[in-house]
């Protein structure tokens, strides 16, 4: 077998410098899609199985219980017994049935048509974000599409969905970097901030549950702690956990979907060009954003009892990593993958999971939110263009922007056109 080019899937230091690996992933796709991985005993990684074709990471996803998340997390980073014991109760590192139940319990506030009837709202807050920009004179100038556009959006929603101040998004905001940046020194130095941003966000979440208690509202929080029919609801411990999932999840992936689809079109302006002719792309557009943008590149699984996979034994216990950013660029799957293509239809991208019972609770409500997005830059901000250096997140967990400076150009033949009438 030729020799694997010498990339580390892992080493974050790679995805800030250059973004996700894509030429290491292809040739693996096509030389060895179950490769064993070596890790870093320096740094305390055990070796692991690289899962990147698109059929396998659906096979793992869906089969829970050969592929555990409970076992050792679903995180990549290997846990301390203390961490085993209180993520284990978080719905992400859980397997069925134990899932099935909390993800049951969840799932009333995420229903299509919950998410439906928050459109009105999240367009009100892409006008307003837009329109802060523009009022304050820095679409012209200058501003960060991160931090005044993409980041705000989620966070707003977020607090929205939890019947929470809008004024607080920026303390979720800062604890949701805290938490998603351990191999950013920018936003975690060591990992006690990380703790101490964990801990801040349990007593807050604990503080809504209080609230909701003394005083229902019509909002999530009060649907989540109320029994349903079955007398089934959320402990303590495990609503705290959902907060957090739903402040740290909810936020980053569509963030990241919303910059790097914005990076993408200034990659590809002819798309945006299609998309501004013909508005209606919008949708097809909001998917192949998610397969190329990939905004969470792995996860992780433990196999419970020895099994087989393209010929290769894994061994009970083997730590198991599959790669959504190498799935949705397979060949075998995607008319040519390396296009970014708007009008790419049929779509079955993993941006959202492999499928199975951790396919992602929030992809309606993402969906809704870079539609609207998207919709609002198009008819707000059509001439946006990048005027400055990205920079990526230091993590080969999140394929993150932190920061993407643009301006809106003046569109000078509307102008024209304007001073002959």
């Amino acid at each position: 077998m030729t020799a694997v080019p010498d990339i580390d899937l892992v080493d974050p230091g790679t995805y800030e410098r250059d973004g996700v690996p894509h030429d290491q992933l292809a040739w693996l796709r096509e030389h060895d899609p179950v490769h064993r991985h070596p890790g870093d005993p320096a740094q305390g990684t055990p070796p692991f199985w690289a899962i990147t074709r698109h059929e396998d990471v659906v096979y793992v996803s869906r089969h829970p219980e050969i592929f555990s998340s409970y076992a050792r997390l679903a995180l990549f980073e290997e846990p301390t017994d203390e961490q085993l014991a209180l993520q284990r109760k978080m719905m992400l590192n859980e397997d069925p049935p134990r899932h099935t139940r909390k993800r049951a319990i969840v799932n009333r506030g995420f229903t299509p048509r919950a998410i439906a009837a928050l459109e009105e709202h999240v367009r009100e807050i892409c006008r307003d974000l837009v329109a802060e920009v523009t009022a304050s004179g820095r679409a012209a100038s200058g501003f960060d599409f991160v931090r005044d556009i993409a980041a705000p959006l989620p966070l707003y929603v977020i607090c929205e969905l939890l019947g929470a101040p809008a004024a607080d998004r920026d303390k979720i905001f800062t604890w949701s970097n805290t938490l998603i940046g351990a191999d950013d020194p920018e936003f975690q130095s060591d990992p006690e901030q990380g703790m101490a941003a964990a801990t801040a966000l349990y007593a807050y979440a604990n503080e809504l549950a209080a609230a909701r208690r003394d005083a229902p509202r019509d909002d999530i929080v009060t649907k989540l702690l109320q029994p349903d029919a079955d007398g089934n609801v959320l402990t303590g411990d495990e609503f705290e956990l959902f907060v957090m999932l739903l402040s740290v999840a909810g936020n980053e992936t569509t963030r990241n979907a919303a910059s790097g689809g914005m990076a993408a079109f200034f990659d590809h302006p002819e798309q945006w060009e299609r998309l501004r002719a013909d508005p209606g792309l919008v949708r097809t557009a909001v998917d192949e954003i998610v397969r190329w943008v990939s905004p969470v590149n792995l996860f992780k699984r433990t196999a419970v009892r020895d099994t087989e996979l393209r010929g290769r034994k894994i061994r009970e216990g083997d730590k198991v990593v599959v790669f959504y950013a190498s799935a949705n660029r397979d060949e075998e799957v995607f008319d040519d993958p390396f296009a970014f293509d708007v009008g790419r239809d049929p779509n079955p991208h993993l941006g959202f999971g492999g499928g199975g019972p951790h396919y992602c609770l929030g992809s309606h409500l993402a969906r809704l939110e870079l539609r609207v997005l998207f919709e609002t830059l198009l008819d707000a901000m059509p001439n946006i263009e990048l005027s400055g250096n990205l920079r990526r997140l230091r993590s080969s967990f999140i394929n993150g922007i932190k920061e993407m400076p643009v301006r809106v150009r003046e569109d000078r033949g509307v102008q024209k056109a304007s001073a002959r009438a």
